[in-house]
Protein backbone atom coordinates (compact mmCIF):
# COMPACT_ATOMS: atom_id res chain seq x y z
CA UNK A 1 0.00 0.00 0.00
CA UNK A 2 1.43 3.31 -0.87
CA UNK A 3 2.64 4.98 2.29
CA UNK A 4 1.34 7.14 4.70
CA UNK A 5 2.95 9.91 6.49
CA UNK A 6 1.57 11.98 9.93
CA UNK A 7 4.14 15.12 11.20
CA UNK A 8 6.03 14.38 14.28
CA UNK A 9 8.70 15.41 16.11
CA UNK A 10 11.67 14.13 17.94
CA UNK A 11 10.94 15.96 21.24
CA UNK A 12 10.53 12.99 24.33
CA UNK A 13 14.46 11.84 23.56
CA UNK A 14 15.89 14.23 26.06
CA UNK A 15 13.35 12.35 28.80
CA UNK A 16 16.32 9.00 29.55
CA UNK A 17 18.08 11.95 30.75
CA UNK A 18 16.15 12.58 34.20
CA UNK A 19 15.31 8.51 34.87
CA UNK A 20 15.85 8.06 38.49
CA UNK A 21 17.58 4.05 39.25
CA UNK A 22 14.78 1.67 40.35
CA UNK A 23 15.48 -1.96 41.69
CA UNK A 24 16.06 -4.85 39.36
CA UNK A 25 15.71 -8.77 39.55
CA UNK A 26 17.22 -11.93 38.83
CA UNK A 27 20.76 -11.11 37.26
CA UNK A 28 19.63 -7.22 37.10
CA UNK A 29 20.45 -6.23 40.88
CA UNK A 30 21.16 -2.36 41.66
CA UNK A 31 20.78 -0.78 44.69
CA UNK A 32 17.50 0.57 45.81
CA UNK A 33 17.55 3.94 44.78
CA UNK A 34 14.59 4.82 43.77
CA UNK A 35 10.73 4.30 45.25
CA UNK A 36 7.73 1.95 44.42
CA UNK A 37 6.67 5.47 42.48
CA UNK A 38 3.02 4.96 43.59
CA UNK A 39 2.85 8.39 45.43
CA UNK A 40 2.80 10.69 42.22
CA UNK A 41 1.46 8.62 39.57
CA UNK A 42 -0.16 5.23 39.17
CA UNK A 43 -0.06 2.75 36.20
CA UNK A 44 -3.22 4.06 35.38
CA UNK A 45 -2.25 7.94 35.43
CA UNK A 46 0.87 6.70 33.35
CA UNK A 47 -1.06 5.11 30.62
CA UNK A 48 -3.26 8.55 30.38
CA UNK A 49 -0.20 10.39 29.99
CA UNK A 50 1.45 8.71 27.87
CA UNK A 51 -2.29 8.63 25.63
CA UNK A 52 -1.90 12.82 26.08
CA UNK A 53 1.82 12.67 25.03
CA UNK A 54 0.96 10.72 21.65
CA UNK A 55 -2.08 12.87 20.47
CA UNK A 56 0.45 15.88 20.91
CA UNK A 57 3.33 14.48 19.20
CA UNK A 58 0.56 12.61 16.42
CA UNK A 59 -0.22 16.37 15.59
CA UNK A 60 3.04 17.51 14.90
CA UNK A 61 5.97 15.44 13.55
CA UNK A 62 7.34 12.88 11.13
CA UNK A 63 5.96 9.78 12.30
CA UNK A 64 6.12 6.86 9.87
CA UNK A 65 2.51 5.58 9.17
CA UNK A 66 3.33 3.10 7.10
CA UNK A 67 0.81 -0.20 7.38
CA UNK A 68 3.78 -2.91 6.47
CA UNK A 69 6.62 -0.79 9.00
CA UNK A 70 4.03 0.02 11.43
CA UNK A 71 3.13 -3.75 11.68
CA UNK A 72 6.81 -4.83 11.62
CA UNK A 73 7.72 -2.86 14.91
CA UNK A 74 5.28 -3.44 16.68
CA UNK A 75 5.00 -7.74 15.76
CA UNK A 76 8.82 -7.39 16.80
CA UNK A 77 7.97 -5.18 19.60
CA UNK A 78 5.29 -7.62 20.95
CA UNK A 79 7.71 -10.63 20.77
CA UNK A 80 9.79 -8.75 23.31
CA UNK A 81 7.29 -7.90 25.71
CA UNK A 82 5.85 -10.94 25.89
CA UNK A 83 9.32 -12.15 27.36
CA UNK A 84 9.77 -9.29 29.56
CA UNK A 85 9.08 -9.17 33.26
CA UNK A 86 7.15 -6.83 34.74
CA UNK A 87 4.61 -5.56 32.35
CA UNK A 88 2.12 -3.52 33.35
CA UNK A 89 1.33 -0.97 30.79
CA UNK A 90 0.32 -1.79 26.57
CA UNK A 91 2.94 -1.03 24.68
CA UNK A 92 2.66 1.23 21.42
CA UNK A 93 5.56 0.87 19.01
CA UNK A 94 6.20 3.78 16.32
CA UNK A 95 8.78 4.75 13.51
CA UNK A 96 10.01 8.25 13.23
CA UNK A 97 11.26 9.21 10.04
CA UNK A 98 14.71 10.97 11.09
CA UNK A 99 18.37 11.08 10.53
CA UNK A 100 19.15 11.24 14.27
CA UNK A 101 20.21 8.08 15.33
CA UNK A 102 18.53 7.44 18.73
CA UNK A 103 15.25 5.55 19.82
CA UNK A 104 13.36 6.34 23.00
CA UNK A 105 10.48 5.67 25.48
CA UNK A 106 7.64 7.54 27.22
CA UNK A 107 5.16 7.02 29.67
CA UNK A 108 2.52 4.42 29.53
CA UNK A 109 4.48 1.56 27.22
CA UNK A 110 4.48 4.18 24.20
CA UNK A 111 8.28 3.44 22.25
CA UNK A 112 9.47 5.61 19.23
CA UNK A 113 12.40 3.55 17.27
CA UNK A 114 14.42 6.74 14.86
CA UNK A 115 14.01 5.43 11.10
CA UNK A 116 18.15 5.76 10.98
CA UNK A 117 18.50 3.57 13.83
CA UNK A 118 16.58 0.62 12.06
CA UNK A 119 18.88 1.68 9.17
CA UNK A 120 22.01 1.60 10.59
CA UNK A 121 21.40 -1.83 12.56
CA UNK A 122 23.73 -5.29 11.20
CA UNK A 123 21.16 -7.22 12.29
CA UNK A 124 17.77 -7.93 13.55
CA UNK A 125 18.98 -8.48 16.97
CA UNK A 126 20.74 -6.03 17.31
CA UNK A 127 17.59 -3.62 16.26
CA UNK A 128 15.94 -5.97 19.27
CA UNK A 129 18.30 -5.04 21.55
CA UNK A 130 17.58 -1.25 21.62
CA UNK A 131 14.02 -2.21 21.62
CA UNK A 132 14.50 -4.25 24.73
CA UNK A 133 16.23 -1.54 26.12
CA UNK A 134 13.82 0.79 25.67
CA UNK A 135 10.69 -1.92 27.02
CA UNK A 136 13.51 -1.92 29.99
CA UNK A 137 12.94 1.90 31.20
CA UNK A 138 9.16 1.20 30.83
CA UNK A 139 9.01 -1.91 32.54
CA UNK A 140 11.11 -0.23 35.39
CA UNK A 141 8.91 2.83 35.55
CA UNK A 142 11.98 5.17 35.21
CA UNK A 143 9.95 7.72 34.50
CA UNK A 144 7.17 7.54 36.93
CA UNK A 145 9.82 7.35 39.19
CA UNK A 146 11.65 10.55 38.02
CA UNK A 147 8.33 12.35 38.32
CA UNK A 148 8.30 11.78 42.02
CA UNK A 149 11.57 12.16 42.81
CA UNK A 150 11.64 15.62 41.14
CA UNK A 151 8.13 16.74 42.81
CA UNK A 152 10.00 15.82 46.46
CA UNK A 153 12.25 18.19 45.66
CA UNK A 154 10.13 20.97 43.85
CA UNK A 155 7.11 20.22 41.66
CA UNK A 156 7.87 24.05 39.62
CA UNK A 157 11.25 21.94 38.70
CA UNK A 158 9.26 19.05 37.05
CA UNK A 159 6.37 20.80 35.84
CA UNK A 160 9.02 23.39 34.30
CA UNK A 161 10.48 20.15 32.50
CA UNK A 162 7.58 18.81 31.01
CA UNK A 163 6.83 22.46 29.64
CA UNK A 164 9.96 22.14 28.19
CA UNK A 165 9.48 19.20 26.02
CA UNK A 166 6.42 20.52 24.67
CA UNK A 167 8.03 23.98 23.75
CA UNK A 168 10.41 21.35 22.14
CA UNK A 169 7.74 20.29 19.88
CA UNK A 170 7.03 23.49 18.52
CA UNK A 171 11.38 24.58 18.57
CA UNK A 172 13.69 22.16 18.72
CA UNK A 173 16.35 24.25 20.08
CA UNK A 174 14.41 26.35 22.47
CA UNK A 175 12.63 23.45 23.86
CA UNK A 176 16.47 21.92 24.16
CA UNK A 177 17.66 25.17 26.14
CA UNK A 178 15.33 25.61 28.15
CA UNK A 179 15.47 21.76 29.15
CA UNK A 180 19.31 22.71 29.69
CA UNK A 181 18.45 25.72 32.10
CA UNK A 182 16.16 23.94 34.12
CA UNK A 183 18.32 21.00 35.05
CA UNK A 184 21.62 22.83 35.02
CA UNK A 185 21.26 23.00 38.94
CA UNK A 186 22.08 19.23 39.57
CA UNK A 187 23.94 18.15 36.31
CA UNK A 188 26.17 15.78 38.31
CA UNK A 189 23.67 14.33 39.50
CA UNK A 190 21.66 13.81 36.49
CA UNK A 191 24.69 12.37 34.70
CA UNK A 192 25.11 9.63 37.56
CA UNK A 193 21.26 8.91 37.77
CA UNK A 194 21.51 8.43 34.34
CA UNK A 195 24.21 6.07 33.84
CA UNK A 196 22.42 4.14 36.45
CA UNK A 197 19.49 3.85 35.15
CA UNK A 198 20.79 2.87 31.23
CA UNK A 199 22.91 0.42 33.70
CA UNK A 200 19.42 -0.73 35.01
CA UNK A 201 17.49 -0.97 31.50
CA UNK A 202 20.79 -2.74 29.84
CA UNK A 203 20.23 -5.93 32.32
CA UNK A 204 16.59 -5.93 31.89
CA UNK A 205 16.74 -5.78 28.41
CA UNK A 206 19.82 -7.95 28.18
CA UNK A 207 17.52 -11.14 30.10
CA UNK A 208 14.22 -10.11 27.68
CA UNK A 209 16.46 -10.21 24.44
CA UNK A 210 17.74 -13.41 25.56
CA UNK A 211 13.94 -14.69 26.14
CA UNK A 212 12.91 -13.70 22.93
CA UNK A 213 15.01 -16.04 21.34
CA UNK A 214 17.83 -13.04 19.69
CA UNK A 215 21.36 -12.96 20.25
CA UNK A 216 22.22 -12.07 23.77
CA UNK A 217 25.83 -10.46 22.45
CA UNK A 218 24.00 -8.12 19.71
CA UNK A 219 23.62 -5.60 22.84
CA UNK A 220 27.39 -5.25 23.19
CA UNK A 221 28.21 -5.76 19.58
CA UNK A 222 25.77 -2.83 19.06
CA UNK A 223 26.84 -0.53 21.72
CA UNK A 224 30.78 -1.31 20.38
CA UNK A 225 29.86 -0.11 17.10
CA UNK A 226 28.41 3.11 18.22
CA UNK A 227 31.66 3.27 20.49
CA UNK A 228 33.89 2.64 17.23
CA UNK A 229 32.03 4.81 14.92
CA UNK A 230 32.22 7.78 17.11
CA UNK A 231 35.75 7.20 18.98
CA UNK A 232 37.16 10.52 16.87
CA UNK A 233 33.67 12.61 16.68
CA UNK A 234 33.54 16.49 17.90
CA UNK A 235 30.04 15.71 18.88
CA UNK A 236 28.50 12.43 19.32
CA UNK A 237 25.31 10.93 17.50
CA UNK A 238 22.29 11.61 19.87
CA UNK A 239 22.00 7.94 21.17
CA UNK A 240 24.63 8.90 22.85
CA UNK A 241 23.96 12.17 24.67
CA UNK A 242 20.58 10.72 25.16
CA UNK A 243 21.74 7.21 26.24
CA UNK A 244 25.53 7.86 27.48
CA UNK A 245 27.91 5.20 27.19
CA UNK A 246 30.99 5.36 29.69
CA UNK A 247 33.17 2.59 29.68
CA UNK A 248 31.81 1.04 32.60
CA UNK A 249 28.38 0.75 30.80
CA UNK A 250 29.38 -1.32 27.63
CA UNK A 251 32.02 -3.58 30.32
CA UNK A 252 28.98 -4.59 32.10
CA UNK A 253 26.75 -5.44 29.07
CA UNK A 254 29.36 -7.73 27.82
CA UNK A 255 29.84 -9.21 30.75
CA UNK A 256 26.26 -9.65 31.03
CA UNK A 257 26.22 -11.31 28.06
CA UNK A 258 28.97 -13.42 28.50
CA UNK A 259 26.92 -15.09 30.93
CA UNK A 260 24.57 -16.94 27.97
CA UNK A 261 25.74 -19.06 25.42
CA UNK A 262 26.79 -17.80 21.92
CA UNK A 263 24.65 -18.62 19.49
CA UNK A 264 24.12 -17.72 15.86
CA UNK A 265 20.47 -15.92 15.47
CA UNK A 266 19.50 -14.85 11.96
CA UNK A 267 17.67 -12.09 10.86
CA UNK A 268 14.22 -12.34 9.77
CA UNK A 269 13.11 -11.92 6.05
CA UNK A 270 11.07 -9.21 7.34
CA UNK A 271 13.86 -7.35 9.03
CA UNK A 272 15.53 -7.50 5.84
CA UNK A 273 12.40 -6.02 3.80
CA UNK A 274 11.28 -3.29 6.48
CA UNK A 275 14.99 -2.04 5.76
CA UNK A 276 14.90 -2.08 2.06
CA UNK A 277 10.98 -0.32 1.95
CA UNK A 278 12.02 2.07 4.45
CA UNK A 279 15.14 3.09 2.50
CA UNK A 280 13.86 2.72 -0.87
CA UNK A 281 10.29 3.62 -0.59
CA UNK A 282 9.63 6.08 1.73
CA UNK A 283 13.51 7.81 2.09
CA UNK A 284 14.67 10.30 0.34
CA UNK A 285 18.50 9.91 -0.07
CA UNK A 286 19.75 7.85 -3.00
CA UNK A 287 23.35 6.83 -1.45
CA UNK A 288 21.92 5.47 1.40
CA UNK A 289 19.29 3.20 -0.74
CA UNK A 290 22.33 2.68 -3.06
CA UNK A 291 24.54 1.56 -0.36
CA UNK A 292 21.86 -0.62 1.56
CA UNK A 293 21.58 -2.52 -2.09
CA UNK A 294 25.28 -3.06 -2.39
CA UNK A 295 25.53 -4.22 1.84
CA UNK A 296 22.32 -7.30 1.02
CA UNK A 297 24.80 -8.09 -1.86
CA UNK A 298 27.53 -9.29 0.45
CA UNK A 299 25.74 -10.61 3.19
CA UNK A 300 25.47 -14.63 2.81
CA UNK A 301 22.46 -14.91 3.61
CA UNK A 302 19.49 -16.58 1.64
CA UNK A 303 16.95 -14.22 3.11
CA UNK A 304 19.24 -10.58 2.25
CA UNK A 305 19.15 -12.15 -1.22
CA UNK A 306 15.37 -12.39 -1.52
CA UNK A 307 15.54 -9.03 -0.01
CA UNK A 308 17.33 -7.30 -2.73
CA UNK A 309 15.22 -9.13 -5.29
CA UNK A 310 12.45 -7.16 -3.33
CA UNK A 311 14.34 -4.19 -3.01
CA UNK A 312 15.08 -4.05 -6.90
CA UNK A 313 11.04 -4.35 -7.51
CA UNK A 314 10.78 -1.48 -4.76
CA UNK A 315 13.37 0.53 -6.92
CA UNK A 316 11.35 -0.07 -9.90
CA UNK A 317 7.90 1.19 -8.98
CA UNK A 318 9.64 4.17 -7.32
CA UNK A 319 10.28 5.15 -10.93
CA UNK A 320 7.02 3.70 -12.34
CA UNK A 321 8.21 1.35 -13.87
CA UNK A 322 5.38 -0.73 -13.09
CA UNK A 323 5.58 -3.63 -15.30
CA UNK A 324 9.81 -4.31 -14.77
CA UNK A 325 9.10 -3.86 -11.07
CA UNK A 326 5.79 -7.05 -11.48
CA UNK A 327 8.68 -9.07 -13.54
CA UNK A 328 11.02 -8.71 -10.49
CA UNK A 329 7.94 -9.25 -8.04
CA UNK A 330 6.41 -12.16 -9.45
CA UNK A 331 8.85 -15.20 -8.74
CA UNK A 332 9.20 -13.68 -5.16
CA UNK A 333 5.67 -14.04 -5.12
CA UNK A 334 5.04 -17.32 -6.97
CA UNK A 335 7.71 -19.09 -4.22
CA UNK A 336 6.42 -17.38 -1.33
CA UNK A 337 2.27 -16.64 -2.27
CA UNK A 338 1.35 -15.67 1.86
CA UNK A 339 4.07 -13.06 2.25
CA UNK A 340 2.80 -9.87 2.81
CA UNK A 341 5.18 -7.85 1.94
CA UNK A 342 5.49 -8.96 -1.41
CA UNK A 343 1.52 -9.11 -1.56
CA UNK A 344 1.62 -5.34 -0.58
CA UNK A 345 3.36 -4.03 -3.03
CA UNK A 346 2.16 -6.55 -5.82
CA UNK A 347 -1.29 -5.13 -5.19
CA UNK A 348 0.41 -1.35 -5.55
CA UNK A 349 1.64 -2.57 -8.89
CA UNK A 350 -1.55 -4.10 -9.89
CA UNK A 351 -3.63 -0.91 -8.65
CA UNK A 352 -1.19 1.42 -11.07
CA UNK A 353 -1.88 -0.74 -14.08
CA UNK A 354 -5.42 -0.72 -13.61
CA UNK A 355 -5.65 -4.34 -12.60
CA UNK A 356 -7.90 -3.99 -9.81
CA UNK A 357 -9.77 -6.91 -9.92
CA UNK A 358 -6.58 -8.64 -9.56
CA UNK A 359 -5.49 -6.77 -6.53
CA UNK A 360 -8.79 -7.02 -4.72
CA UNK A 361 -9.13 -10.66 -5.47
CA UNK A 362 -5.21 -11.04 -4.32
CA UNK A 363 -5.81 -9.45 -1.33
CA UNK A 364 -8.99 -11.54 -0.10
CA UNK A 365 -7.31 -14.62 -0.71
CA UNK A 366 -4.58 -12.91 1.22
CA UNK A 367 -6.67 -11.94 4.07
CA UNK A 368 -7.52 -16.07 4.48
CA UNK A 369 -4.43 -16.68 5.08
CA UNK A 370 -3.05 -13.87 7.06
CA UNK A 371 -6.08 -12.93 8.78
CA UNK A 372 -4.61 -10.97 11.25
CA UNK A 373 -2.77 -8.54 9.43
CA UNK A 374 -3.96 -5.22 9.73
CA UNK A 375 -1.68 -3.36 6.68
CA UNK A 376 -4.06 -6.22 4.63
CA UNK A 377 -6.90 -4.85 5.62
CA UNK A 378 -5.79 -1.42 4.86
CA UNK A 379 -4.73 -2.49 1.52
CA UNK A 380 -8.09 -4.41 0.71
CA UNK A 381 -10.15 -0.99 1.70
CA UNK A 382 -8.12 1.32 0.02
CA UNK A 383 -8.11 -1.07 -3.10
CA UNK A 384 -11.88 -0.97 -2.89
CA UNK A 385 -11.93 2.90 -3.01
CA UNK A 386 -9.87 2.63 -5.96
CA UNK A 387 -12.02 -0.15 -7.58
CA UNK A 388 -15.38 3.00 -6.51
CA UNK A 389 -16.27 0.07 -4.24
CA UNK A 390 -17.24 2.46 -1.29
CA UNK A 391 -19.79 0.41 0.53
CA UNK A 392 -17.65 -2.89 0.44
CA UNK A 393 -14.30 -0.10 1.90
CA UNK A 394 -16.96 1.35 4.56
CA UNK A 395 -18.15 -1.60 5.51
CA UNK A 396 -14.63 -2.86 6.25
CA UNK A 397 -12.98 0.21 7.61
CA UNK A 398 -15.86 0.15 10.47
CA UNK A 399 -14.66 -3.21 11.54
CA UNK A 400 -10.71 -1.71 11.07
CA UNK A 401 -11.64 0.97 12.99
CA UNK A 402 -13.60 -0.54 15.62
CA UNK A 403 -10.31 -3.08 16.22
CA UNK A 404 -7.73 -0.16 15.50
CA UNK A 405 -9.39 3.05 16.54
CA UNK A 406 -5.56 4.48 16.89
CA UNK A 407 -4.66 3.93 13.49
CA UNK A 408 -5.21 6.88 11.46
CA UNK A 409 -4.72 5.30 8.23
CA UNK A 410 -8.30 3.43 9.08
CA UNK A 411 -9.97 7.24 9.34
CA UNK A 412 -8.35 8.44 6.78
CA UNK A 413 -9.18 6.27 4.48
CA UNK A 414 -13.35 6.23 5.72
CA UNK A 415 -13.18 9.65 5.49
CA UNK A 416 -12.30 9.61 1.82
CA UNK A 417 -14.76 6.72 1.19
CA UNK A 418 -17.60 9.04 2.48
CA UNK A 419 -16.43 11.84 0.89
CA UNK A 420 -16.87 9.73 -2.65
CA UNK A 421 -19.95 8.91 -1.76
CA UNK A 422 -20.99 12.54 -0.48
CA UNK A 423 -21.87 11.83 3.11
CA UNK A 424 -21.02 14.95 4.35
CA UNK A 425 -22.12 14.02 7.84
CA UNK A 426 -20.15 10.68 7.99
CA UNK A 427 -17.13 12.52 6.01
CA UNK A 428 -16.77 14.84 9.08
CA UNK A 429 -17.42 12.14 11.72
CA UNK A 430 -14.42 10.63 10.52
CA UNK A 431 -12.83 13.87 10.28
CA UNK A 432 -13.18 14.31 13.73
CA UNK A 433 -11.71 11.44 14.67
CA UNK A 434 -8.42 11.93 13.05
CA UNK A 435 -8.60 15.51 14.77
CA UNK A 436 -8.85 14.15 18.47
CA UNK A 437 -5.97 11.90 17.59
CA UNK A 438 -3.79 14.44 17.21
CA UNK A 439 -5.39 16.02 20.47
CA UNK A 440 -7.14 18.94 18.86
CA UNK A 441 -10.12 18.15 20.57
CA UNK A 442 -12.01 21.65 20.64
CA UNK A 443 -11.68 21.26 16.39
CA UNK A 444 -12.94 17.82 16.53
CA UNK A 445 -16.12 18.55 19.06
CA UNK A 446 -16.73 21.67 16.46
CA UNK A 447 -17.11 19.31 13.62
CA UNK A 448 -19.47 16.90 15.11
CA UNK A 449 -21.58 19.22 16.11
CA UNK A 450 -21.34 20.66 12.39
CA UNK A 451 -22.03 16.86 11.75
CA UNK A 452 -25.18 16.99 13.33
CA UNK A 453 -27.12 19.85 11.23
CA UNK A 454 -25.94 17.48 8.18
CA UNK A 455 -27.90 14.17 9.84
CA UNK A 456 -30.94 16.10 11.28
CA UNK A 457 -32.83 13.17 9.77
CA UNK A 458 -30.90 10.45 11.19
CA UNK A 459 -32.12 9.92 14.98
CA UNK A 460 -30.00 7.15 15.50
CA UNK A 461 -26.36 8.80 13.71
CA UNK A 462 -27.55 12.14 15.59
CA UNK A 463 -27.51 10.15 19.02
CA UNK A 464 -23.93 8.61 18.03
CA UNK A 465 -22.43 11.75 17.43
CA UNK A 466 -24.02 13.32 20.78
CA UNK A 467 -22.38 10.35 22.50
CA UNK A 468 -18.97 11.43 21.30
CA UNK A 469 -19.58 14.65 21.64
CA UNK A 470 -19.41 13.87 25.18
CA UNK A 471 -16.55 11.75 25.70
CA UNK A 472 -14.31 14.23 23.90
CA UNK A 473 -15.43 16.77 26.15
CA UNK A 474 -14.49 14.63 28.69
CA UNK A 475 -11.39 13.90 27.58
CA UNK A 476 -10.24 17.70 26.76
CA UNK A 477 -11.40 18.31 30.38
CA UNK A 478 -9.48 15.64 31.95
CA UNK A 479 -6.33 15.97 29.74
CA UNK A 480 -6.18 19.98 30.30
CA UNK A 481 -4.52 19.24 33.37
CA UNK A 482 -1.77 18.27 31.82
CA UNK A 483 -1.95 21.12 29.29
CA UNK A 484 -1.83 23.39 31.96
CA UNK A 485 0.92 21.75 33.63
CA UNK A 486 3.29 22.04 30.33
CA UNK A 487 1.94 24.90 29.28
Amino acid sequence: MKKFTVVFLSALMLIPQIFVPVIANNNTTLPDIGTAAVTTLSIGQEVEMGDYYTRMLRASAPIINDPMLNEYINSLGSKLVANADSVQTPFNFYVLQSDVLNAFAYFGGNIVVHSRLIIDTDTESQLASVIAHEIGHVTQRHLARAMESRSKNSPYIWGATLGSLLLALASPEAGMAAISGTLAGSAQSQISFTQSNEQEADRVGLRTLAKAGFDPYASADFLQKLADETRFMSKPPEMLLTHPLPNSRLSDVRNRSNQYSKKTVPSSLDYYLAKARLVILIGSNKNIAQNLLQDYQKIDDANAKIALAYASALVDYRGQNYVDAKTKLQPLLDKDPNNIWFIDLMTDIDLELNQKKEAINRLLSAIKANPNSSALQINLASAYIENKDYQKAVSLLHRYTYQYNNDMNGWDLLMSAYQQQKQRAQEMTARAEILALQGQFPQAITLLISAKKQAQNNPFMLSRIDARINQLEQLQARYATYKRQTG
